[in-house]
């Protein structure tokens, strides 16, 4: 992908993200409601697919949102419909997540708890905290559930200094503990592996010292049949035609020992620039520009949002909105809900009485299967952040 045709995608979403600001006004269907009417919801799961009840179409009304959503269906929840890895992660302070796990197991190959961090208190010496957080209990159901899932807990390398990552980079001594900590912690945990969050620590500096600690890590992991998988930030950064931290160059030293790299292909926007979670023309243009000659496209989680973002037209202010509160908001202002072609997303506007002009994009149905559609023509996998945040009927399409 040349640089001027991602210019002119940048310039494109750019304007994209901006438009429902500049209009300053809304919708003369949205200014008056008349009298609220109470919208339902299904509790009873169904017997056919999000597709089979006609529900995964670009123009969604509200109340159909608000009635269908927690109605998954029941009779297939261990069909698989993508043929790819997928990685759902699970956080401790949306424990709905878990359940997620449970009941759509089979459609996981990995799962990873949000538990792990590891500090280092000194020459050669590691401590692992978090651990109050894992659930031996749901482990066992889990995998009770799906014999062939693994779960590898995330791990953050939490608290380090600069002058730690240079402590650990200068001593190979230092990297052969911190590795056979790490086996340790999963064989007495019974963990399948780890994903590994630490690349956007250090910024563009020290990548040659990381990847040689992570190429040292990844062969310590699988001599003893434990997996690695690597967090990695947008190839293309967010906004820009310009490279992210993580490049082709990085991708191509580590790709073949590293068992998969979570690309996080979201948060495209930000308070300052608000807009789409994650444009689709973005997500494709990070894969490409990673792996240009599919080589290890299996080896890449694309990144998928279950959560979205709802932006105030004042004081260029916006938040994260999980499933609950976005079903609360479509129950208090039933909006129009607008499908954007370019960035294959949909979002609405609403007021609030204090506080003005907002927009909401949060995903649906036809963007998620946009986005699982795109992932089988690269040949990826995927990776979803995180299974709590979503609303349940999203499990039919994987």
């Amino acid at each position: 992908m040349g640089k001027n045709t991602m210019r002119l995608l940048c310039t494109s979403l750019f304007l994209t993200m901006i438009c429902w600001l500049a209009e300053g006004t809304l919708s003369k269907t949205d200014a008056k409601k008349g009298p609220t009417k109470k919208l339902e919801e299904k509790t009873l799961h169904s017997d056919k697919n999000v597709w089979d009840r006609g529900l995964v179409v670009v123009d969604p009304k509200a109340k159909d949102i608000i009635l269908e959503h927690r109605s998954y269906c029941s009779k297939k929840v261990k069909e698989r419909h993508f043929s790819g890895d997928v990685l759902g992660y699970v956080t401790p302070w949306n424990s709905h997540g878990y359940d997620i796990a449970k009941i759509f197991g089979n459609k996981f190959t990995l799962i990873s708890p949000v538990w792990l961090q590891v500090k280092r208190r000194g020459k050669e010496r590691f401590q692992f905290t978090g651990l109050h957080d894992a659930d031996k209990g749901w482990m066992k159901d889990v995998r009770k559930n799906s014999k062939n899932i693994k779960i590898v807990p995330r791990i953050l390398f939490d608290g380090w200094t600069y002058q730690d990552f240079e402590s650990v980079f200068g001593s190979e001594d230092e990297i052969e503990e911190l590795s056979k900590n790490m086996v340790l912690l999963a064989k007495n945990e019974n963990f399948d592996g780890f994903v590994v969050e630490v690349w956007s620590q250090l910024g563009n500096q020290k990548q040659t010292e990381l990847i040689h600690l992570l190429i040292h890590l990844s062969e310590a992991l699988h001599e003893a049949q434990l997996k690695l998988i690597l967090v990695i930030p947008p190839a293309v950064a967010a906004g820009t035609n310009q490279p992210g931290m993580f490049t082709k160059k990085e991708f191509d030293q580590l790709a073949s020992a590293i068992d998969s790299f979570s690309l996080m292909t979201y948060d495209y926007s930000t308070r300052q620039r608000p807009g789409p979670n994650s444009p689709l023309p973005w997500v494709r243009a990070c894969v490409q520009v990673l792996d240009p000659d599919s080589k290890w496209r299996n080896k890449i989680l694309l990144g998928l949002n279950f959560y979205g973002m709802d932006y105030s037209a004042l004081g260029a202010s916006g938040e994260p909105i999980l499933g609950s509160r976005y079903i609360e908001t479509l129950k208090e202002h039933k909006p129009k809900i607008v499908w954007d072609e370019q960035i294959a997303e949909h979002y609405f506007e609403y007021k609030k009485s204090k506080g003005g002009k907002h927009a909401i994009f949060y995903p649906t149905l036809k963007s998620i299967q946009l986005r699982l559609e795109l992932a089988k023509e690269l040949g990826t996998g995927i990776s979803i952040w995180e299974l709590g945040q979503g609303l349940d009927y999203f499990y039919d399409l994987l």
